[in-house]
């Protein structure tokens, strides 16, 4: 038995549950935060998108079948609910995903969580001008370093799908940084 395995059975008991769930949020916590903000972008809707996550997580952690790594299933996870943030607040604002996403990168110059300088706004929104897919691959593989069979499974794609998109994303990218 592996020490993940291990991890996931104390996860699942009822008796170490709640310790062992202090471990995942210690473990977790931070590059859940980091992945959910580099999709959704505002601080705050990082906040309340990653809590949602770990909420979901441990509503569901019974169910996990170990037929993934951990770290993958929580990134699906956390990716799904970065999704679903976005699409409800497009809809509630009655706008597209993609003006929701422009209006709030337009907003992170001014976010007081945002310590990026000119260069890095602008990267981020390069990355913005990018379709929702190749937005996630180009952050997974660039900033968090997902190998692409990781990806394939957080993604529910082929890792040579995957390979291409991240190719077009920075093909995409350099074009946008080297256009003014």
């Amino acid at each position: 038995m592996t020490e993940e395995s291990e991890f996931i059975l104390r996860l699942q008991n009822p008796n170490t549950k709640d310790t062992a769930f202090r471990e995942l949020l210690k473990l977790y916590k931070e590059r859940l935060y980091w992945h959910i903000r580099k999709i959704v972008i505002s601080h705050d809707d990082a906040d309340d998108v990653l809590q949602n996550t770990f909420i979901k997580v441990h509503r569901s952690i019974d169910k996990f079948k170990g037929d993934s790594k951990l770290f993958s299933w929580l990134y699906r996870i956390a990716t799904n609910e970065s999704i679903t943030h976005i699409n409800k607040k497009a809809k509630r604002l009655q706008i597209t995903n993609e003006e929701y996403q422009n209006n709030t990168l337009n907003n992170l110059a001014a976010d007081v969580y945002f310590e990026g300088d000119e260069i890095q706004l602008k990267l981020q929104k390069a990355i913005a001008s990018l379709p929702e897919k190749q937005q996630l691959v180009f952050n997974m593989r660039y900033f968090d370093n997902i190998k692409y069979k990781d990806m394939s499974l957080i993604l529910d794609t082929s890792e040579g799908a995957l390979k291409a998109s991240y190719h077009i994303a920075v093909k995409k990218i350099e074009a946008f940084l080297t256009s003014d």
